[in-house]
């Protein structure tokens, strides 16, 4: 492969440590070269204009512009796919979050603090997702609105009894897609609703605060033992599998960290079908949106095989990656294909 193939990278950090190691771990794979690193949010946006790569990483905590006032003017003025390079802190994953909410494509955690002397640890997970940026649509969809206006009303059979669930499995491009989908979705909605979206841990929970603040059902984290109730979304903790009993009349979360990671994640999409393909009377509406692989593919064909499942796909119009969606898709496993922001109406057609 010729350098002018290559997936040309900016980076944008104000550690020229981290600047050079992360230079050196994309580098280390054959596709990918780095054209061009700046220290600050400020001179990364002139870089960019100046050579226009495919993909950049940002760091979200720079002195002169941050990488979230950065990733603001990006996205209005050159619209390539942006990685954020974030810290585990509280404050570092609110952040980021809000870059997700923006515009930006995926996120990687520093292993240890802003200056990581381990940051081989993410490798593998950096280069995959330059790669996946590089073919993404991501200028599309940072402009991806939800115009649809849902109205609040359900049916009276819907309000009296619990009989079907809503999960959703997503990976990247997850964050934008859940907020699209949940904010629309009335404060009278009649059914729990398992998410899992392919996150580390400590995100997750600043991913349920914030879609919480946007949504009229209640959007948390799921927490081990409690009970799931109608018109609440539980999103599954990074770095635990979301799986469900049900105990007596009442359907209960387990959350399970003892098991090893399943298609390379932990949560995984197909362990919280699998489980929720054993709960009896109990019909589930499936939505498989953005991301890479195929998790979710063997859940919903579990779910088929007992026949109590409905299947939507996001369509490859709308998706950043059409990953997993195309997985279920030509699987053959799936009732419904629709661009993102038919979504919430689909859901409440059933």
């Amino acid at each position: 492969m010729t350098i002018d193939k290559k997936i040309r990278v900016v980076i944008i950090d104000d550690s020229a440590f981290m600047r050079k190691m992360i230079g050196d771990l994309l580098e280390a794979d054959s596709t990918i070269t780095v054209i061009g690193k700046a220290r600050n949010g400020k001179q990364g946006i002139a870089l960019v204009k100046e050579l226009n790569p495919d993909v950049i990483t940002l760091d979200v905590e720079m002195p002169v512009m941050s990488g979230l006032e950065a990733l603001k003017t990006l996205m209005i003025e050159n619209p390539v796919p942006v990685i954020m390079v974030s810290s585990t802190t509280k404050r570092g994953a609110d952040t980021t979050m809000e870059a997700m909410s923006l515009g930006a494509f995926d996120f990687i955690p520093k292993p240890s603090g802003s200056i990581s002397l381990d940051m081989h640890r993410v490798q593998a997970d950096l280069i995959q997702k330059v790669r996946a940026a590089s073919t993404s649509i991501q200028s599309q969809a940072v402009e991806l609105v939800n115009h649809h206006k849902v109205e609040e009303e359900t049916t009276t059979a819907c309000a009296k009894t619990m009989n079907q669930i809503v999960a959703i499995g997503t990976s990247t491009g997850g964050p934008r897609a859940l907020q699209n989908i949940l904010k629309d979705l009335p404060s009278t909605f009649p059914y729990p609703v398992l998410i899992v979206q392919h996150m580390p841990p400590g995100f997750t929970k600043s991913l349920s605060e914030r879609l919480n603040q946007l949504s009229k059902i209640k959007v948390k984290e799921a927490e081990n033992g409690e009970i799931i109730k109608r018109g609440i979304a539980y999103i599954a903790p990074g770095g635990y599998h979301l799986k469900v009993k049900r105990i007596g009349s009442s359907v209960v979360v387990q959350l399970d960290y003892s098991a090893s990671s399943v298609n390379g994640h932990r949560p995984s999409v197909d362990v919280m079908l699998h489980s929720l393909s054993n709960l009896s009377k109990t019909r589930t509406i499936v939505v498989i949106l953005t991301g890479m692989g195929s998790d979710g593919t063997c859940g919903v064909k579990q779910l088929k095989s007992v026949g109590n499942a409905f299947v939507i796909a996001e369509s490859k119009h709308t998706s950043i990656v059409y990953g997993m969606p195309r997985s279920v898709i030509d699987a053959g496993l799936c009732d419904k294909v629709v661009d993102l922001n038919q979504v919430t109406k689909e859901l409440l057609k059933h």
